[in-house]
Order: C-alpha cells, then structure tokens, then sequence
C-alpha cells in the first residue's frame, strides 16, 4: 500500500560529515526514502496542520513543526540498530481537519502493515486522533471477526485533550478515540501522564472520571516519587495489547520547550520523561509514537526542537 503523502524538501536532511567513517554517521546520512516492502524499521511521518490549534484558540505555528523537527534530528550522531525511513507530510492547508486525520490514518496504517514503527511529528495534538484512527483500522484489519482488542493511549500531557466539540479540535483527539472505541464496542484505554490541575477545567476531570481515564498530575512525577509512577505505568500496560504513545511537548517546563502552543508553569522534567519512555518501551508492546504541539515560531534559541529531537532519539533508540 502506498501512502499519498506530500514530499519532504531533500535539503532539510542535511548535515555535519565528520571524516571518521562509518562510526561517525549522523541521521542525515542513513534516513532513506520509505517504499513498500522495505527491511523493518523506524518510519518518520509528518502531520503539518495548524487547524486544530486555531479552531482551539490556541497559537497557530504547528503546522512548521515537521521541517523544523527534521531539521533538528539531521545531524544527531547515528547510534541506532535498525533502518530509519522518510514517508513524507500529510498536509492540511485547506481547513479540512477531519480530511486531514483520515488521511494520517490512512498513511499510518499503510506503514504497520508494512511492519514499521511510524512515528509522526506534528502539528497540533489533532495529530493524535489521526494516528490512532490509523492504529485502530489496521487492527481491524488483521484481527478475528469476533475479537477484541485492547488498544492502549499513553498520553503524556498537561491537558487531557477530551473536550466536548461539535468539531475536531487539538483539544478532542481523545475524545474522539473514545467515540471511535465505542463505536466499535472496543475497551477505551487511555492513561494520560502530567495533567496540571490550573490547565484543566473541572467539566474536563468530570469527563475524564466518566471515560474512565487514568491519570497521574504533574505534581506525582517528581524524582522522589519515580517509584509510585512507574508501579501505576505497569499497572496500565499490563491491561492492553498494543501501546500508542503520544508526547505534547507542553508537558515540559516552559524553560525546556517554550516553543508550544501553551507553555507549561510547571511540567515534567526531561529526565522524567525519558525514564517513563524507557519503561513503556520496556513492556515490547509499542507499536506507534508521535509527537505534538511544537511551535518553531515561539521557540527559543532551538531548546524545543532539541528537546523534541531527544524524545525521538528515546524513542527508538537500542532498549539497555
């Protein structure tokens, strides 16, 4: 299956070439152009939308994060163990949101078929429903008539992202993966990892209750108390088949990712997070990631793209 993806510019995949050899190459030199039937690996996706961010108030700016974030991990020293592959953008220039994520959908199910790992660097958090529409349909795809599977979201985010909308927003991707769940009479699993109490309404954790969502504040995933974190990530992972995992860089500081839509007061720490991701990855039930809601246009000196590029790295980097 092909994917109608926009063309990345060749030039944004550029870099340092260090005189080293082989064990000096940087990602730029080893990210190849993804085709059907290609050797298993990582697959970069990207989502450029600003439509969620703008139906949902918010600063518009996301729909440039796909170049930046690829211009970001261009020269990132190689230390990877499997092929790293392009898909392209899907795009969303026309206001056509929903358009939009069904295209995403498409193209990620596209690419699990083909045994990779997508990993889509948005855009708003609209990006979200279009990837797990993507998961959700290639499961449906390749399962038993009579099957049911357990899909799990981690979400780790200031904002559970469940408003009530007569359209979609950056605001209802979850939302609207507990309506799709719903529809198809699937189990809607979705534990959401650094919400702030000031950045969510309480119409917001009254939705969340009745959803049944899991949920850790900001205010738990503190250094001190990795130990209660991590025990209460197992107990979700152990509930699912299938993990999506989903980053809104708003969950940092704002002095580590200022350069989102809604800057976080306080946030979860960089290091945090990279243990959390370590020990998702560790459960071997990954199967899909992106990243949302950077804004290169409120960025400072690069610290969000940086911050973003690691997350990638962490990602799918060689599990220790």
């Amino acid at each position: 299956m092909s994917i109608h993806s926009n063309a990345v510019d060749p030039n944004i995949w550029t870099g340092r070439s260090d005189a080293e050899g082989a064990l000096a190459r940087r990602w730029h030199q080893m990210i190849a152009p993804w085709l059907p039937g290609a050797a298993r690996g990582v697959a970069l996706l990207g989502f450029s939308c600003d439509e969620g961010v703008r139906r949902n108030q918010g600063r518009i700016g996301a729909a440039e994060a796909p170049s930046a974030l690829r211009r970001a991990l261009a020269n990132l020293p190689w230390h990877l163990d499997r092929p790293l592959y392009e898909a392209g953008d899907i795009t969303c220039s026309d206001g056509d949101l929903e358009g939009a994520q069904r295209r995403l959908g498409e193209a990620v199910s596209a690419l699990l078929a083909d045994g990779q790992l997508p990993v889509v660097l948005g855009g708003g958090h609209e990006v979200a429903y279009g990837s797990f529409l993507g998961l959700a349909n290639q499961v449906s795809a390749t399962c038993k008539a009579d099957a049911v599977p357990v899909l799990g979201i981690l979400n780790f985010d200031a904002h559970f992202d469940l408003r009530a909308s007569d359209q979609a927003t950056s605001g209802t991707p979850f939302a609207q993966a507990a309506t799709l769940c719903q529809a198809r009479g699937w189990p809607f699993r979705y534990a959401c990892m650094g919400v702030a109490q000031t950045s969510n309404t309480a119409a917001l954790y009254a939705r969340a209750k009745h959803l049944g969502v899991d949920f850790l504040e900001d205010d738990v995933l503190v250094p001190w108390r990795l130990a209660e974190a991590l025990s209460w990530l197992d107990a979700f992972l152990n509930g699912i088949d299938q993990l999506y995992l989903t980053i809104d860089l708003d969950v940092l500081p704002a002095a580590q990712a200022p350069g989102v839509s809604a800057p976080a007061a306080r946030g979860v720490e960089l290091s945090m997070l990279e243990t959390l991701i370590d020990h998702a990855r560790r459960s071997g039930k990954l199967v899909l990631a992106d990243i949302a809601e950077y804004n290169p246009r409120f960025d400072q000196d690069n610290h969000t793209a940086r911050a973003a590029a690691r997350l990638v790295h962490r990602l799918i980097r060689p599990i220790a």
